[in-house]
């Protein structure tokens, strides 16, 4: 692929109107090898001679040598690394010394599963040794077989804590002979997801101490700033934590590519648009590419977009763009990864689902639509093509937001700014409750065991058996219905997942997670399905054990549909201030959050400005997570109110604005954080602006906020004084998620008010 004469190319192309903000090159990286200090089992030797392997990156030597050695290892290197081999060597080395060994590969994904599976099928799965995936996907009729004959069972998070570690009296054999657990893509474990994994590996400990087991663990990541520290939080353990990336890597050109603006000050052109538009273009050159989206939506309309684009090239094209995400049942998500795999597909447009380490083949260029949300998801998207010497293409397409318009001003941000630490809370006291539940069903617990869930274990142990969850006699055992870890969603705050069928035939098509179901389901929703649309005829709420279910009928529509929502924000208790300026301090604690999907709006397009918006009546969700607030003093309102500023709208400007480029100072997406302005908030007495994270107990990304709220705030007042709008627009101030449909809103006075929290006057 000829890079500069492509985006030549695109320049002279005639919807080109200036798109490209910035052009960067990485440059090609030759790789460094280093022998091993041990010598490796001649059946061991004789696969790697087969696949042609006759030296080891220097990464993968140190890991290897550690393993062997029996000590905890992670490995840390960039995407196409070779880190499959830091543990699939040690594990193979063991099983052909002592084949009664076992060993669980726990990935974040069922698709990394099967892709790894098909991977250790080079190195004797199925001839020298038995492995098999074990997950939501696996046949009944498999599972009794895998759990008696199966050496390696390839896994996931949610596997081991719902349907594994309860039953593990099944599993007897299997933990009594654990010697390895891998945990592939830490960087992945951060968040609500990590914080829960922390608990389920803590279980899985216990586990297999239970049977006389203590197995070695090996972690494998993508360059994170905070990789010793998150592999200790995740497992308890102590590791060797190796940065030595010894990979090559080839030539990329990444292009940072702005969608045009629209006259009358309307915003940008959709990047919906733009993203199918670069797409077709690619795939009509024969260049396989895979395109990021960060919801599932957007996917389904970029495939439309594309289908309709290519619709007068050949047939061939037009089938070789599909969409990839969540919520597809498993035989949809199997055919779609075996034409990826087959290279039939020419390009597929997917959530974050395919940014991990899958091998999937020879693709050569990538398209972000919109910032991944963390510097270490961007490289880790862009790594997917590229993995061979030829030159790669990185494309990040710009989204109307604050974070995404401050990277098209700012593309140094990406490349000379340290990967974040990925933030998670494993003592989170909601999180650490649901999973104590888990383990008094699965083995009554030891008070000498409680220190494996932290400090507050027995204090919540108390207030579960005042609930007539558990009981305690020699140890704590639980006395409740049913068993805990089905009531328990490792991926959100919520239960459930909603089922979603169709109308004439009940035939259920897909699912959807309980804390989007509100969202992306609701009566009169359009939700999007393999590039097809259906409209949502009935939304229907769990009862007992059923789950809950969405009733839906396809439909030909031209729209697309966003719920609002609004909230509500209590202090409950301040644990931290500090100054900020003059007349205003910086606040940091607990807070409650009163959250209610209240309507939807239809749209055409993002800049589709709806007049009317359509009332839904949705049950509340309430919870308490930890948040900062800014508490302003009566000199910087007085200042707006003279300048003929609204006091409210520039709050809810500026509370925008910030919760926009929180990613700049805290690794998290902006809907993982929440916010709210007040003129006068009736806890604090005084206006506020606060932010707080979005799921129950808080993960630490508010706190992360807190700590550089000055930076926060700066990069916030230059988004906003950058932006050319008059009054406001989704670049600066205004956000799709807004309850109140932006209103009111006032971008001079956020800038204002920003240039006083940013710069304040200094005395003298």
């Amino acid at each position: 692929m000829d890079l500069d004469g492509l985006i030549e190319e695109m320049r002279r192309a005639s919807d080109y109107e200036g798109q490209i903000a910035h052009v960067h090159l990485t440059d090609a990286r030759a790789p460094r090898f280093s022998g091993l200090s041990t010598d490796l089992h001649p059946s061991v030797r004789a696969i790697l001679d087969q696949l042609g392997i006759e030296q080891f990156y220097s990464h993968q030597a140190q890991a290897i040598d550690a393993a062997f050695a029996g000590r905890n290892v992670c490995v840390v290197a960039s995407t196409a690394g070779g880190k499959t081999l830091c543990y699939t060597i040690p594990i193979a080395q063991r099983i052909h010394e002592r084949g009664t060994s076992r060993a669980f590969l726990v990935f974040p994904t069922k698709a990394l599963a099967q892709d790894q599976l098909r991977k250790l099928g080079d190195f004797g799965a199925g001839t020298a040794f038995r492995a098999a995936c074990y997950d939501g996907d696996t046949p009944p009729s498999r599972r009794r077989a895998i759990k008696r004959e199966a050496q390696v069972v390839l896994t996931n998070p949610d596997m081991l804590h719902v349907a594994m570690l309860p039953y593990h009296a099944a599993w007897a054999d299997f933990f009594r002979n654990l010697k390895f657990v891998v945990l592939d893509e830490v960087h992945t474990y951060r968040g609500v997801f990590g914080s829960h994994t922390a608990n389920v590996i803590r279980r899985l400990r216990r586990v297999a101490t239970h049977y006389g087991a203590r197995p070695q663990f090996i972690c494998c990541s993508a360059t994170i700033g905070n990789p010793e520290e998150l592999v200790r939080k995740l497992t308890g353990l102590d590791f060797d934590v190796i940065t030595d990336d010894g990979a090559p890597q080839s030539r990329r050109v990444w292009l940072f590519w702005n969608p045009p603006l629209l006259e009358r000050g309307e915003g940008r052109r959709s990047p919906i648009v733009e993203s199918a538009t670069v797409l077709c273009r690619l795939v009509r050159r024969g260049i396989r590419t895979i395109d990021f989206t960060l919801a599932r939506k957007t996917a389904e309309l970029i495939v439309r977009h594309a289908h309709r684009m290519l619709g007068e090239a050949k047939g061939k094209a037009k089938r070789s763009v599909m969409s990839y995400r969540g919520g597809y049942l498993p035989e949809e998500r199997r055919k779609i990864e075996k034409r990826l795999f087959d290279g039939d597909l020419l390009g597929v447009v997917s959530t974050s689902a395919l940014e991990l380490g899958i091998d999937i083949g020879h693709l050569r260029a990538v398209i972000m639509t919109g910032f991944p949300g963390t510097i270490a998801s961007t490289w880790q998207q862009a790594g997917r093509a590229g993995r061979g010497k030829e030159d790669a293409l990185a494309i990040l397409i710009a989204q109307n937001s604050g974070i995404d318009q401050y990277l098209m001003q700012h593309p140094e941000f990406l490349f000379r700014t340290e990967s974040e630490k990925a933030l998670i809370d494993p003592h989170n006291r909601f999180i650490v409750a649901a999973h104590l539940l888990c383990a008094c069903y699965e083995d009554g617990l030891d008070d000498r065991e409680l220190a494996l869930f932290g400090p507050q274990a027995e204090a919540i142990l108390g207030v579960l058996a005042e609930a007539r969850y558990v009981t305690k006699r020699t140890r704590w055992y639980w006395i409740g219905q049913g068993y805990p870890a089905a009531e328990v969603s490792l991926r959100s705050a919520s239960g459930k997942p909603y089922d979603i069928v169709l109308e004439e035939s009940g035939e259920k098509i897909a699912e959807v997670d309980a804390a989007s179901a509100f969202q992306m389901v609701h009566e009169g929703a359009v939700y999007m399905h393999l590039g097809e649309t259906y409209l949502v005829r009935k939304l229907e709420l769990p009862k007992g054990d059923e789950p809950g279910r969405a009733t839906v009928a396809k439909e030909d529509v031209d729209y697309y549909t966003d719920a609002l929502a609004s909230s509500d924000v209590s202090v409950l208790q301040e644990a931290e201030r500090a100054a900020l300026g003059p007349g205003t301090t910086k606040h940091f604690g607990e807070v409650e959050v009163t959250q209610q999907v209240t309507g939807y709006v239809k749209r055409r397009s993002p800049q589709d400005r709806p007049r009317d918006s359509y009332p839904l009546d949705l049950p509340e969700d309430t919870y308490e997570t930890v948040g900062l607030w800014i508490s302003l003093g009566a000199e910087h309102t007085n200042e707006l109110a003279l300048a003929g500023r609204q006091v409210d709208g520039s709050l809810h400007a500026l509370e925008h604005a910030l919760v926009a480029l929180l990613p700049t100072v805290a690794p998290c997406d902006v809907r993982d954080v929440g916010g709210q302005s007040s003129a006068e908030h009736p806890d604090v007495g005084e206006p506020v602006i606060l932010l707080y994270d979005g799921h129950p107990g808080g993960v630490g990304i508010a706190e992360a906020a807190y700590e550089r709220l000055e930076e926060l705030i700066a990069a916030a007042r230059e988004r906003i004084a950058a932006c050319p709008c008059e009054d406001g627009c989704p670049a600066c101030v205004q956000s799709p998620f807004c309850g109140s449909m932006n209103r009111p809103m006032d971008k001079r006075g956020a800038v204002m008010l920003a240039d006083r929290l940013a710069d304040p006057p200094r005395p003298g």
